[in-house]
């Protein structure tokens, strides 16, 4: 009988965008990548869509997509920033479903994702709608098509979202085999019990629902499925793929298919090369005719159910308690600390209820008046989350709107639909998964809630905060320090809400600095320039001008008039307030600029307490990214001072180090800081130069060797791999270059020096396209006489070999 084998990927990220700004900012422990989005990209989502085939000597022989090899769903949120950040791997995984589409009878590999991973069974009925239809769309509009199944988050499942998702087209979805309650054959009477996750998972079953609509679902192997995930299956890609075949049987009289399921992330973050790991074991299956590669689509256009499943309700992949993870203190968590409870995790959940509430009470009674139906629209108001522009809105008005609606009316429609979006987001899964109320993802989701909050209260001129933050009080952290969720709230939230003031007063700051087009974005909001000066003497700045700053969200907009002055270091005052008047704000300029030219800078500081009252920002008020520009360059002279006191001391001292050394002494540890720093930078200055002087960069390699210093690994092999990527990058667009080639060549050997392991996926890459575009060429004329594609084969075949290509088999298939 036939055998079929589908590996499902679950790709997601709790979501890190500050609610306010709709961007990831800078996340330390990322480094040296922006942010964690960033840096699993460039560990797992990108390598996917690149992968390489090793031959039995390590050596690279091919380059695949694991994307249009296996079934896998991405979250909504995460191809969304992908989509802005790295569209070239966000475009390869598209154009991976669209081969998988060739290869699999038209039937792609992406399937959907109930779309804020959400679970499902413990929200209400028009949350499960909508969270269906925005992951559809969502789907359809990166996919081009509509999608055949869907992902329900933590494989969370009660037949209310089973009825929802067949409603809406959603032809099967995938659960764990404990889910499964009884099965039996479709056409006869005797059910069987599959308590304990004895169900069959090699066919797809039908599960029949109360409405007399039908979904499939199919189960994945649990034990291979965990193996994948917890038990290093992944460190050698013979193991998988016979661990893979070994969940099929020959007992088994029917066209069979096993289906594993695991996080997507553990092909590459988890496990470091399991993404190789997977494309070997699915490059050898298939290869050698073991099992035919498919996806649940094609299986069951194939092989219709001929079996039947009722599942057992309010149940998960992740909690061996049903849900209850996601609602109460039941035993599961990360397993980092024994001493702490979950008890938060019932008020976090009865407070966003609560919230909930009070939010659908308003959002009823002042969207009829804005809105034909207010939930239909929201339904709907996914084509304006993905398409922000003007275009977009206008249609969406038009096909929503009561009446003709004032440009005030859609801002505030705006913001009543943005509330619900929010009221949305805080149901997101991670907030409760993990241990401790303080936790980045139970903030991040209490983050939503507090832009929900402010966008209710904006509307409604009413106050729930206060009530809000009383019932979030009933959630203790584990932490001392934090206390409870109302001390979170204020400790986290509170700093990090934004209003177009605190927008104004970031572009007032910056602008000391930065020299802005006259319509600058600002994240998600845009601002305009009425009236501008800038004006400086010495050290000191002064920057004062009127500013429109709107929301591309909400279309909110607000004038505001600013004065900032900068007086060295860090010692910056600013003042923004909303404009009241062309007399005020003329007097404020006129006043402000005077004292600045007679150098009377404790004058403006009082000026600027008089026009703009409490109204005071410094440094610390930019936004995260920006401050860290700033702050950097502001401090530049002085880390130039110290480089060059450190450089002195290492050059001064350096024979003396040399005679420690050869007499067996231990270098001072003053003397090992100033070199090893010194040297450090050296190095990454000189990889950084529009050329390299590679005698130079010799002698440094020599040093740190022969003073034993640790090389800044990270920093500079994430300085090198770039420079290198930026390289290879011309050259794919001047394949001709030799110049450029030899730079690439001696670069190669450079590194070698040095005791540092570097990624050379990407540029890899660039090789291979080479390869497989021009390199016939070149070689042809190489093997008519000409002199210049023979030295061009040669260093190209070079370049090859040192990274890491089988050259043979790799430029035999060109």
């Amino acid at each position: 009988m036939e055998r079929y084998l589908c590996i499902h990927g679950h790709f997601y990220q709790p979501p890190r965008e500050n609610p306010w700004l709709e961007a990831v900012e800078i996340q330390d422990s990322a480094h040296p990548y922006h942010d964690w989005n960033e840096r699993i990209t460039a560990e797992c989502y990108a390598p996917n869509t690149a992968t390489r085939i090793l031959d039995g000597d390590m050596r690279i022989v091919d380059i695949i997509s694991n994307y249009a090899r296996i079934s896998f769903n991405f979250g909504p949120t995460v191809l969304s920033w992908m989509e802005h950040n790295t569209p070239e791997v966000y475009k390869a995984i598209r154009e991976s479903d669209r081969q998988s589409m060739q290869w699999r009878s038209g039937h792609g590999n992406a399937i959907a994702q109930a779309y804020n991973h959400m679970i499902m069974p413990l929200a209400n009925r028009r949350d499960k709608t909508t969270q269906v239809i925005w992951g559809i769309k969502d789907f359809s509009y990166r996919f081009g098509r509509n999608p055949e199944g869907m992902w329900l988050p933590e494989t969370a499942v009660d037949i209310d979202t089973l009825e929802v998702l067949a409603g809406n087209g959603i032809t099967f979805t995938l659960l764990a085999p404990r889910q499964a309650s009884r099965t039996r054959k479709i056409g006869t009477g005797k059910w069987k019990d599959v308590k304990g996750s004895r169900l069959d998972p090699s066919m797809p079953y039908l599960c029949r629902l109360p409405s007399g609509r039908k979904i499939v679902i199919f189960f994945y192997d649990g034990p291979i499925s965990q193996a994948v995930a917890f038990e290093n299956l992944l460190n050698r890609g013979e193991d998988f793929a016979n661990r893979l075949l070994s969940g099929f049987s020959d007992a088994r009289q029917w066209p069979q298919i096993l289906s594993i399921a695991t996080d997507g992330e553990s092909y590459g973050h988890h496990h470091r090369f399991g993404d190789m790991a997977l494309a070997h074991a699915v490059n050898h299956i298939e290869s050698n005719g073991l099992a035919r590669l498919s996806n649940y689509g094609e299986y069951l256009e194939k092989h219709p159910p001929t079996h039947e499943v009722e599942i057992f309700e309010r149940s998960s992949w992740s909690c061996v308690h049903g849900i209850e993870r996601w609602r109460s203190d039941c035993g599961c968590n990360s397993g980092g600390y024994a001493h702490w409870d979950q008890q938060w995790r019932q008020p976090l959940r009865e407070a966003l209820d609560w919230l909930r509430e009070q939010i659908t009470f308003r959002y009823e009674s002042t969207g009829k008046t804005l809105l034909k139906n207010p939930w239909q629209a929201r339904n709907e108001y996914i084509s304006v989350v993905l398409d922000r522009s003007e275009d977009s809105i206008s249609r969406f008005f038009a096909q929503h709107s009561r009446t003709q609606l004032s440009r005030e009316e859609k801002t505030t429609a705006l913001k009543l639909l943005e509330m619900q979006r929010h009221a949305m987001l805080m149901y997101t899964s991670c907030g409760w998964f993990f241990d401790e109320l303080s936790g980045l993802e139970t903030v991040q989701i209490i983050q939503y809630a507090g832009r929900a909050i402010q966008l209710c209260e904006d509307i409604t001129k009413g106050r729930i905060e206060d009530q809000f933050k009383i019932r979030l009080g009933r959630a203790k952290s584990n932490i001392p320090e934090h206390g409870d969720g109302a001390r979170i709230y204020e400790k986290f939230v509170k700093p990090a809400m934004i209003d177009l003031k605190k927008v104004g007063a970031h572009f007032a700051i910056s602008s000391l600095f930065t020299d802005y087009r006259e319509k600058p974005d600002i994240f998600s909001y845009e601002v305009s320039q009425d009236d501008f000066h800038r004006i400086e003497a010495g050290k000191t700045k002064l920057a004062l001008g009127r500013i429109s700053v709107m929301s591309r969200i909400t279309l909110d907009a607000e004038l505001i008039s600013f004065c900032v002055l900068h007086m060295g270091d860090h010692a910056l005052n600013g003042g923004v307030r909303t404009f009241i008047g062309d007399e005020a704000y003329s007097s404020m300029k006129a006043e402000i600029s005077r004292a600045f030219e007679q150098g009377a800078f404790a004058d403006i500081i009082r000026l600027m307490d008089q026009h703009f009252g409490m109204n005071n920002y410094s440094l610390a008020h930019l936004f995260r990214d920006e401050q860290r520009k700033i702050l950097r360059l502001i401090i530049e002279q002085t880390l130039d001072e110290f480089r060059a006191a450190y450089r002195t001391m290492y050059n001064s001292n350096r024979l003396l180090m040399g005679f420690f050394h050869e007499t067996g002494m231990p270098v001072p540890k003053e003397f090992r800081a100033a070199a090893g720093f010194t040297l450090n930078f050296d190095i990454r200055e000189m990889f950084l130069g529009e050329t390299m002087d590679v005698d130079r960069v010799q002698d440094l390699a020599r040093d740190m060797k022969r003073w034993d210093f640790p090389l800044d690994s990270v920093d500079i092999e994430f300085t090198v791999r770039h420079r290198l990527e930026n390289i290879m990058e011309m050259l794919q667009d001047a394949p001709g270059d030799i110049p450029l080639m030899t730079e690439v060549r001696n670069m190669l050997e450079v590194i070698r020096l040095f005791p540092i392991d570097i990624n050379y996926w990407q540029v890899q890459n660039f090789y291979y396209r080479i390869a497989k575009t021009v390199y016939r060429d070149f070689s042809a004329k190489a093997n008519s006489g000409d002199a210049e594609a023979v030295q061009w084969r040669s260093i190209f075949k070079y370049i090859g070999e040192m990274l890491y290509f089988d050259i043979n088999a790799v430029l035999e298939e060109t």
